[in-house]
């Protein structure tokens, strides 16, 4: 029997607009890289707390982005009823990841703590909030962490995902990252 956290669905990506007149879609991916969202053959649709399981026909690049048909879907006006649509899949499909790799949903609703510097020059560690949500940009990956209950300020802080620079520890068990970050900043 499967436990509930192994048919836990985690969003991969959304349906966008249809694409042609026989049924194509085009779907915007939030796997890296962006085509690894075909590696499922099987999605679940959710539109507006909707569900659906559908199984992806075929699917390829197109421009800088993708496109897929859908088993069944052949018309571009039944395509059209799954735009907007979040692509899900069941958590326990991902891959699993080397040591010290993270998921962003694993990261996101931790708590983040600093070791703040007090009287005396001892060190106490300080809660800055929680990260929720990650922001890819260039150079690389930002947690976004908003004040919680028992957070130092209310302050909204972008910290940038460095491992051994920022990000000391990740513990998934006790629900918390610490980070080499002066809560001033």
């Amino acid at each position: 029997m499967a436990t509930a956290q192994n048919k836990e669905q985690i969003v991969l990506g959304r349906i966008t607009t249809v694409y042609g007149v026989k049924g194509w879609l085009k779907v915007h991916s939030y796997t890296e890289p962006m085509d690894n969202i075909l590696n499922y053959s099987q999605w679940t649709l959710n539109q507006q707390g909707r569900k659906q399981t559908v199984e992806i026909d075929q699917g390829r690049h197109h421009g800088k982005g993708l496109v897929v048909r859908l088993k069944g879907c052949d018309d571009r006006e039944v395509a059209r009823t799954f735009t907007g649509s979040e692509i899900l899949v069941e958590r326990s499909q991902l891959p699993t990841l080397d040591n010290g790799e993270y998921y962003w949903h694993q990261l996101q609703g931790l708590e983040v703590i600093t070791d703040h510097v007090v009287e005396g020059g001892r060190a106490e560690p300080a809660l800055l909030g929680k990260v929720a949500q990650l922001m890819e940009t260039g150079a690389n990956d930002v947690l976004v962490v908003r004040a919680c209950k028992g957070s130092i300020d209310k302050r909204e802080r972008l910290i940038p995902y460095l491992q051994d620079q920022v990000i000391n520890e990740v513990n998934l068990e006790e629900g918390f990252v610490r980070v080499d970050w002066d809560p001033e900043f």
